[in-house]
């Protein structure tokens, strides 16, 4: 009798293990995501990237998430007063 296979290996695809600059690249995100946009916007931006470093495994390196990932940490913040805080 065979081990039963798990449906991402079957396809050829196993997932991969983030690494640790890759967990705290998303942590540092997620951080950023709520002085970047405060309220529910940078609240949800927040949990989500938590939660997917949380989950820890790579998925698309072109996808969304990472997409979201390069965006927050690529822009600048703006200056405190000008922010309305």
């Amino acid at each position: 009798m065979s081990a039963p296979v798990s449906p991402a290996a079957a396809y050829g695809n196993p997932p991969i293990p983030m690494d640790h600059h890759e967990k705290m690249r998303m942590r540092n995100a997620a951080f950023r995501a709520t002085r970047l946009y405060p309220g529910p916007v940078g609240e949800l931006l927040q949990r989500e990237l938590i939660a997917f470093e949380d989950f820890g495994y790579r998925l698309a390196v072109d996808g969304l998430i990472m997409r979201l990932v390069a965006h927050l940490t690529t822009i600048t913040a703006p200056p405190p007063d000008e922010r309305g805080s």
